[in-house]
């Protein structure tokens, strides 16, 4: 039987089930929210003469939950339009309705009997062969299935995703014991196209394998904290950033999850649990005291850690007072940061003989040790258990990563030396010789399975550009940029300067790829898997040149750039961009070009040079307009003076998209560019839309004269920048900005309507950009960014 999703049903309409239910909107899924009926009314509905028999109070909790997801922060929708896709309903009188559905996906209280008890009524009205999936992050999937029909039984599994469901890539899928292959492969399948996750198959355990690991690894913490001495922010300050975790490393990832949560998550394992493991999971007195007393986090404003005032405050657990928080500072620490690569970090930091060092090595080895022992118990090979820890907790390296990061000749010796039991697994990997987990032979990754080393899965979707380069080599290559053959005919651009910021090696790369391609390739595409695609121009070389009055050297720079994006755009061949994360400033000036594009559904894009004194110097002005005329359908005369407004607006205020839904609303993206929902298939979604471009005969664009708004349009967007300069919203710099925009995006003193060469618009840009670049108070706020990482307000 194939299986199609066109429509879903989220029964629970909680922080995490209308997360389900937005990401499924934001996938264009129309999908049904459902919760339980009101047992009274509110005092609101009393005064508008509302009872309980009444639409709108028995819809009441599903629909509240609908209306907050325009409020939540961050945003579960990629724009607020997605909401329409979400219908409100109950529990009772819409039960009916599932059988219009080909997904239910179950998000209700973790009670078996209360899950038991819906899953009777829901296999009632269900049509055959529709799936059902329950989100639970720990109740045993058998269990709830028992007592159902032989197709309900065939057709449900769990399906666990994390909190928030739009932004944590991992998707843990649990079979149960009946649940038909087909439907496993078909849900695997799914969750990694369309709803874009990484996704693992768990089997049916106490909290499957990313919550089992993780409230481990978080407990030993806890445990060796109070052992050893240590304070809750001096565990913080070396359980993040340092070791390849997220910045709210240990303490502060339990105020934001919730200590209410976590202890119900640790509860649940130790209650299926015995012996050492299960006192692992027995939660400290001072946690259960902090639960009492209302201190759970984020929340409740006071967790491990509270603000007072503008100081940050942690818990002393002896006292159970606040104090002000302590960090660790240690030479292991400092030697750390001398050290390249992740890996490399990690072996300085264990084997430090210094309170960083012991305090690592002693929450690090019990982790590593109990992720050996449940190899095969929890998940059926490591690949899984490191994806579930990387996609699920945020962890840089997984498990297993780690012990290969640290040595595990090394590290087994020193577990034995301490008495530290190592598990068979590990064991056997030594005894075979063998020193990792993983090895990697050709640009092809291998992981050890027991006995032998077998062939990482890999999705032909997935391209690791790091080992794809070791496999295939590169054309050519500076500091700034690579070109690479991709294969089928298309080559891969890629940046790789810090921050992807670009310099004049960027530039000299894309004038390079584009002859390459135009002579012998079938299309470009211009993507990386760095933090971010592009987050601008080297504004540190640029505020250099500046200070230093090299205005002949920036000018030449800007002229290199703006004729590298019209080489970009008029190449022969089509050019995709494959924006992704931060595309800001230069980096969505290189997007604007191309011929088509293919972004991340996770693109922060933006014109931001405002922030730092200037306007945009690289054609993003007039490409921004261009594109918005563009848009336009042919019947539409169109209002050039409305359509400079919008772009200044836009660029005036430094507008980002949160996404690149909102992107194309904010007309960096046209309707016929596309958006991958699975970042990791970016590169080859991109690669795609290159080929069919070429496939069906691409033309380039020829050269136009483009129309502009002239003295009119110049006079509309200054009478609105002056209204904010007389409300106090922008400063007098801002407007001084503001009237250099004005005048390159009006085309200047012309006559309405009156057509211009692009390159006399870049002319215009050009020099807006060299004069507002040699502004003192530019150079301030571009000192500021450089240093602060925020924008000054001047």
């Amino acid at each position: 039987m194939s299986y199609k999703i066109k429509k879903a049903a989220v029964l629970g309409s909680g922080v995490m089930g209308s997360g389900i239910a937005a990401h499924l909107a934001n996938i264009g899924i129309p999908v049904m929210l459902l919760d339980i009926v009101p047992k009274e009314t509110t005092q609101e509905e009393q005064a508008k003469g509302l009872t309980l028999e009444d639409k709108a109070v028995r819809n009441r909790i599903a629909a509240g939950a609908t209306q907050k997801l325009l409020k939540q922060k961050p945003a579960p929708l990629t724009q607020k339009k997605n909401l329409q896709l979400i219908t409100p309903g109950n529990l009772e009188d819409d039960l009916e309705k599932l059988s219009e559905v080909d997904w239910i996906i179950e998000v209700i209280v973790e009670n078996l009997d209360i899950k038991k008890s819906l899953y009777e009524k829901v296999d009632a009205v269900r049509k055959p062969g529709t799936i059902i999936s329950s989100n639970t992050s720990g109740i045993s999937i058998n269990a709830m299935s028992e007592g159902r029909s032989e197709d309900f039984q065939k057709h449900f599994l769990g399906t666990h995703f994390f909190n928030p469901p739009r932004y944590l890539k991992l998707l843990e899928v649990i079979p149960a014991d009946t649940t038909a292959p087909e439907v496993v492969e078909f849900m695997q399948q799914f969750g990694e196209d369309r709803l874009g996750k990484g996704v693992v198959l768990a089997k049916d355990t106490p909290n499957f394998i990313a919550n089992r690991i993780g409230t481990y690894g978080l407990l030993v913490t806890v445990r060796e904290m109070q052992n050893r001495g240590y304070s809750v922010g001096e565990v913080d300050s070396v359980t993040g950033p340092l070791i390849g975790r997220p910045k709210s490393a240990t303490f502060r990832t339990l105020d934001v999850v919730g200590l209410d949560t976590f202890m119900h998550v640790a509860k649940n394992v130790y209650d299926q649990t015995e012996g050492e493991e299960q006192q692992v999971f027995k939660t400290p007195d001072f946690m259960k005291n902090m639960v009492e007393n209302g201190w759970i986090g984020a929340k409740a404003k006071q967790g491990f850690f509270q603000k007072k005032d503008k100081e940050i405050l942690e818990l002393d657990p002896e006292t159970m007072e606040y104090r002000p928080s302590q960090k660790l500072k240690t030479p292991s620490q400092e030697m750390a940061k001398q050290q390249k690569g992740l890996s490399a970090k990690m072996k300085t930091l264990v084997y430090a003989d210094d309170r960083t060092g012991e305090l690592l090595w002693s929450i690090l080895a019990p982790t590593l040790v109990y992720s050996a022992q449940l190899h095969g118990e929890i998940a059926d090979d490591i690949v899984a258990i490191d994806n579930a820890m990387k996609w699920g907790f945020g962890w840089e390296q997984g498990p297993f990563e780690v012990w290969d990061a640290i040595g595990v000749k090394q590290s087994i010796e020193k577990m034995a030396a301490q008495g530290l039991e190592v598990p068979a697994f590990a064991q056997a990997l030594v005894e075979k010789g063998f020193d990792s987990f993983y090895k990697e032979e050709n640009g092809d990754l291998y992981y050890f399975d027991g006995t032998d080393y077998q062939p990482v899965p890999v999705n032909e979707k997935v391209i690791d550009l790091k080992r794809y380069k070791k496999k295939h080599g590169v054309i050519k290559s500076n500091s700034g940029a690579s070109l690479i053959d991709l294969g089928d005919g298309i080559a891969l651009l890629e940046f790789h300067s810090r921050s992807n910021a670009i310099g004049l090696d960027i530039m000299q790369m894309i004038n390079f790829s584009v002859d390459e391609v135009e002579k012998n390739y079938k299309g470009l595409v211009i993507g990386n898997q760095g933090k971010n695609f592009c987050v601008g121009a080297n504004l540190g070389m640029i505020l250099m040149e500046a200070q230093d009055d090299n205005i002949f050297e920036l000018d030449l720079t800007i002229r290199t750039f703006q004729n590298a994006m019209l080489k970009l755009k008029y190449s022969s061949k089509p050019v995709v961009a494959a924006p992704f994360g931060m595309t800001l400033g230069g980096g969505a000036e290189v997007v604007l070009p191309a011929a088509r594009v293919q972004a991340s559904m996770e693109t922060y894009m933006g014109l931001v040079e405002a922030g730092v004194g200037l306007i945009p110097g690289g054609g993003g002005n007039k490409e921004l307009y261009m594109k918005q005329l563009k848009g336009l359908p042919n019947h539409v005369t169109a209002d050039y003076v409305n359509l400079a407004a919008g772009v200044f607006e836009s660029i005036a205020t430094a507008k980002v998209s949160t996404s690149a839904d909102e992107a194309r609303e904010n007309n960096f993206l046209n309707f016929v560019d596309g958006i991958s929902v699975n970042s990791d298939h970016l590169i080859h979604d991109a690669k795609q839309l290159a080929l069919s471009l070429h496939d069906n005969g691409y033309q380039a664009p020829r050269r136009e004269k483009v129309p502009v708004a002239g003295e009119a349009g110049y006079a509309a967007m200054l009478l609105g920048a002056e209204g904010m300069l007389l409300s106090g919203y922008i400063s007098e710099h801002d407007m001084k900005i503001a009237k250099k925009l004005a005048y390159v995006l009006s085309g200047g003193k012309l006559p309405y309507g009156t057509k211009v060469d692009e390159q006399y618009l870049l002319d215009l840009e050009r020099e807006a950009f060299l004069s507002l670049v040699a502004e003192p108070k530019s150079q301030q706020r571009m000192q500021h960014m450089l240093v602060k990482g925020k924008p000054l307000r001047n």
